[in-house]
Formats: C-alpha cells, sequence, structure tokens
C-alpha cells in the first residue's frame, strides 16, 4: 500500500504482510531452536556412549594421551608444512595440466586427432590408477631408469604423481564446463567477427571456468589431504611425522594431530565450496542475476 508523505507517494507494508513477517520469524527461531536442541541432544548422547565404553581408558590413553600430543605437535606441525607446499605448487600445475587437456580433447581437426587421442588416454589411463599406487610407480620407477635431469627428491617424485592423477580428473571437470556452454555462444562470437580460438578463449573459456569452480575447489579438498600418500616414499611431512613418533612410543596420539591439522585446512575450504555452489544457485535462479 501506499502513503502520502510530502507529495510524495511512499510504499507501506500492510497489516497482512507484517503479519506474516512476524510469524516466518517466529517459525524460524522456532526452527533454529530445534536444531540446536537436537544437535546438542546427538552430541550428549554419542560422547556418553563413548566414555561410558569398556575400552574407553584404554582408548583415551592411546589416542588422546596430551603429553604424547605436546611432544609430537611440533615435529607434526612442521611436517605439516611440506604437505601445504607441495598442495599449492601441485593445485598450479594440475590446473595448467587439466586445462589443456581438455582443451586437446576437444579438437575436431583430423591434423590433430593424435594430440586428442593422446588426451584421451591420458585421461583413462590415470584416472584408473589408484593414486597411492601412482605414488609408487613414479616415486620408485623414475629414479630407477637413472635418466639425466630426473628429481630424486620424494616429495618431488610425490608431487608429481598427484600432478598426473588430479590432472586427468580436473580435465573431465573442465571439459564437463566446456561442454555445458551452449553453442549459441560460439555462434554469436563467430557473428561478430572472432575466431574459434577468440570464441573459446574470450566467450567459452570465461564462463566453463566459472561454472567449474566449486567442483574444482571439490577436488583440491581431497588433493590437500591425499598429500599424506607422499609419506609412502619417506619424505619428513605430517603423518611421516606421526609415523616416527607413534614407532617410538606404540601410541597413536600423533596420528590425531595429523587428522586434526588436515581438517582445519579442508574444512574451511569445503564450506567456501559450498558458498560458492549455492551462490553459483542463486545467479540461475530466476530473477537471481545479480
Amino acid at each position: 500500500m501506499t502513503a502520502q508523505t510530502g507529495g510524495q507517494a511512499a510504499w507501506v507494508k500492510s497489516e497482512r504482510q507484517l503479519d506474516r513477517e512476524r510469524r516466518r520469524r517466529r517459525a524460524d527461531v522456532r526452527s533454529g531452536s530445534v536444531a540446536a536442541a537436537s544437535t546438542v541432544l546427538c552430541v550428549v548422547v554419542a560422547v556418553v556412549v563413548v566414555v561410558g565404553s569398556p575400552g574407553w581408558p584404554r582408548v583415551h590413553e592411546t589416542f588422546f594421551n596430551w603429553g604424547e600430543l605436546t611432544g609430537a605437535f611440533p615435529d607434526v606441525l612442521r611436517g605439516f608444512w611440506l604437505n601445504v607446499r607441495i598442495f599449492l605448487i601441485a593445485e598450479v600445475l594440475i590446473l595448467v595440466l587439466g586445462l589443456l587437456v581438455a582443451l586437446a580433447r576437444g579438437l575436431r581437426t583430423p591434423l590433430l586427432f593424435p594430440l586428442r587421442a593422446l588426451a584421451v588416454a591420458y585421461t583413462d589411463v590415470f584416472r584408473g590408477i589408484p593414486t597411492i599406487l601412482l605414488v609408487y610407480l613414479v616415486g620408485f620407477g623414475l629414479p630407477a631408469l637413472r635418466l639425466q635431469g630426473v628429481p630424486e627428491s620424494p616429495a618431488v617424485l610425490g608431487g608429481f604423481a598427484l600432478v598426473l592423477s588430479y590432472g586427468a580428473y580436473v580435465a573431465e571437470v573442465f571439459r564437463a564446463g566446456i561442454d555445458s556452454i551452449h553453442p549459441s555462444q560460439r555462434a554469436a562470437a563467430r557473428s561478430l567477427g572472432l575466431s574459434k580460438a577468440q570464441s573459446l578463449r574470450y566467450v567459452v573459456l570465461p564462463q566453463a571456468v566459472r561454472r567449474v569452480v566449486p567442483p574444482l575447489l571439490n577436488d583440491f579438498a581431497s588433493l590437500q589431504k591425499d598429500t599424506a600418500l607422499v609419506a609412502v616414499l619417506g619424505p619428513l611431512e605430517a603423518l611421516r611425522q606421526a609415523q616416527i613418533h607413534s614407532a617410538e612410543t606404540f601410541n597413536y596420539t600423533p596420528y590425531l594431530a595429523t587428522a586434526v591439522l588436515f581438517i582445519a585446512l579442508t574444512v574451511p575450504m569445503a564450506r567456501f565450496t559450498d558458498h560458492l555452489a549455492a551462490r553459483a544457485e542463486r545467479r540461475r535462479a530466476p530473477g537471481g542475476g545479480r
């Protein structure tokens, strides 16, 4: 409804609309209270069941020993920094490799068919090999070839194996994003005088990349955890440090410290991924283009 204020019409909410908003607020408060109460109840029940179990004293001593935690945490944290470095470097290389492979799979020129076939073979092979097996093959196989220039650092070799494995998955994510762009976008770009390469660069890729950001972040959250697989080659990263301390004391608390560090890095990334996915959904909704 409208009301006159100073000669101008001002919009004023009706009583019915105000009543609907009050009811909606009360319903939101009631739903939040029920959700909070049920969550607290479930947590309390879980804690009571675990703490009251017959084997809890032994589990508490083996996995939740404060003295072992404080003793191992500095070394585990130092090793975790190696995991972070492997992740950051591998992430950039995976993005580049995945995009190049996705573009190669989209080639339609007969002359470049071998390149397209190579991209298909790469994605099929490296998506089919378990990541930990690939770490073994690269970490122990490449140095055995004794080729000039092959790095000997286990951290570098393990990171290279992760790049090969995740590059295949990311390539398929990029390819799905490119294929999701409607052909009319390419046709409109060509009608404006852009070449195929220019249409891909300035029209298709920007839209495709925006669409695949949430699944890419999901893959990178998994990559952050899989950096622990490099421990099988021997570098002193977080998991390896935890193994060393546990072997000395036969206590598994250092593993718990390692898990907490990975959770502290992975959970914020997962929540950020959810935020981007929700924002993309709002943009696709009718009237949500802004």
